[in-house]
């Protein structure tokens, strides 16, 4: 890969942790300082052995190391600490599954997926960031990181059930993807069964958030199946429960499959994308020459008021370029793991079968020969002409190769949608005393953001009409027309 260090690949042989739980080793540090503890990692070499608990796993942290795993998913497969972890709770879905099921999962999947496909439920994804900030006021203070999750977890839901969730499913949904989260993490870096069968507050959480997620998506699915005998809906529910009919031809799937996989969609779209576009506001906030820009783009735009169509997304050039830099500063999927499944050679050094080789997208992003000034926000490194110059394969958001995810297109429209229609009409400022706090869990990302929400114009988005005062009997419209009041069908009555 072109932009890499030169120089021969070194061995460092990192020691168990200090302190007086050694069989922990370094999950401790990655717990209490995890992107510090990184971040430390490279100046001992290019692959350095740490210690998750009892178990040895190797840290990929050259670049070219990184994309000679991503390449060969064969030997490298899904699996270590974190995907051990997942297939517990997910079972094999497209995202943890092996590699020898993954080409036909991913090829079941894949039309839903598809940017014709995405461009399709563009319109929907407008309908609920309206949704989400309709009951904003000027000077209120919003938990931007709820109302993120509370957007994603709403498009996911119709993209996969055709049907937005209820109000309260969507908050119980969210609670319990944060809980899961925050608890997968430390279960992967330290992977000590024991720990974690005690019954600890905090185990009893994570139990209980992973039944209730289960649940959810038992009842959604259950709630499908009771409807008429045909109720085959355009969206992927109706499409995996097609495949358990083998209506297509080709094998029936379980079940227990359809389960699986609408469980990893879940899992891996709803936070990491929250996550994304809470850290795009903070970002914003915190540089203010980046956010008049994105005004000027979505004032120009978007100048109707209206969220953007399909039409309308590849001009928002600027929009991309700041969710592109954002995925690069901070990327919600910051740390993963493999595991080999033959003995193989890695910068060197010889690996036995099974071995756990972890690899960091945000390690990556920040490598200073593939990124000058790597910690610094910079949207203009992903302008038309300037983003050739980022070396092949240096931007890993959503991985690479074979197994790269499949939500990427999807992810991205939604996304975009969001942070233009917001900024379109709102500013988002920090609290005074603000300090960032990333709190990294199997994701990477700010949670817990509170910001003071500004209307960018006269009225707030989705206020009912009022009689100006300067000029009785006239009325001053919403920016954005609310088919909830002119008689159109409610997003929400499902």
């Amino acid at each position: 890969m072109s932009g890499s260090v030169p120089g021969p690949a070194r061995d460092w042989t990192v020691g168990t942790a200090p302190g007086i739980f050694p069989f922990i080793g370094h999950g401790i540090d990655l717990v209490r300082r995890p992107l510090a503890f990184l971040n430390s990692l490279p100046s001992h070499g290019d692959l350095v052995e740490i210690r998750l608990g009892p178990q040895r796993a190797w840290m990929a942290c050259h670049p070219d190391l990184v994309h000679q795993v991503l390449r060969d998913p064969r030997t490298f497969d899904k699996g270590g600490p974190l995907y051990d972890r997942l297939r517990m709770l997910l079972g094999d879905g497209v995202g943890t599954c092996r590699h020898q099921d993954h080409r036909r999962q991913r090829r079941m999947l894949q039309p839903e997926f598809r940017k014709a496909r995405v461009a399709d439920h563009v319109r929907l994804m407008g309908e609920e960031v309206e949704s989400v900030c309709r009951a904003w006021r000027a000077g209120q203070v919003v938990d931007v990181s709820a109302a993120m999750m509370d957007l994603s977890t709403r498009v996911l839901s119709r993209v996969l059930f055709s049907d937005s969730l209820d109000t309260d499913t969507a908050a119980e949904l969210r609670r319990c993807l944060a809980t899961v989260f925050r608890g997968m993490f430390v279960r992967t870096v330290m992977p000590v069964d024991a720990l974690f069968r005690v019954p600890t507050p905090a185990n009893r959480r994570y139990r209980h958030a992973s039944d209730r997620l289960r649940a959810i998506v038992d009842a959604a699915i259950a709630q499908r199946r009771r409807g008429t005998p045909h109720d085959d809906r355009d969206d992927l529910l109706g499409t995996l429960l097609s495949a358990t009919r083998a209506d297509g031809g080709g094998t029936a799937i379980t079940d227990e499959e359809v389960h699986g996989q609408v469980l990893t969609l879940i899992f891996a779209g709803a936070e990491s994308t929250a996550l994304c576009l809470s850290s795009a506001f903070e970002l914003l906030a915190r540089h203010p020459e980046e956010e008049r820009r994105l005004h000027s783009e979505v004032d120009a735009v978007l100048a109707s008021g209206q969220p953007p169509g399909a039409e309308e997304l590849p001009r928002l050039v600027r929009t991309r370029c700041i969710l592109t830099e954002t995925l690069r500063h901070r990327p919600p999927g910051w740390l993963f793991t493999r595991v080999t499944t033959q003995k193989t050679e890695l910068a060197g050094h010889r690996l036995p079968k099974g071995a756990t080789v972890i690899f960091s997208p945000y390690l990556l992003h920040h490598h200073p020969a593939l990124f000058p000034d790597p910690d610094r926000f910079l949207p203009d490194r992903w302008l038309p002409g300037q983003a050739d110059t980022v070396p092949p394969g240096a931007m890993i958001p959503f991985g690479a190769g074979s197994r790269k995810c499949i939500g990427e297109t999807l992810a991205l429209a939604e996304a975009t949608v969001a942070v233009s229609f917001i900024a379109r009409h709102w500013r988002l400022r920090h609290l005074p005393g603000h300090t960032e706090r990333l709190r990294p869990a199997a994701s990477l990302g700010p949670r817990g953001l509170v910001m003071v929400s500004e209307p960018r114009a006269r009225r707030p988005v989705g206020t009912p009409p009022r009689t100006d005062s300067r000029t009785p009997g006239t009325a001053v419209v919403p920016l954005v027309h609310d088919s909830r009041t002119a008689g159109g069908n409610d997003v929400h009555d499902a």
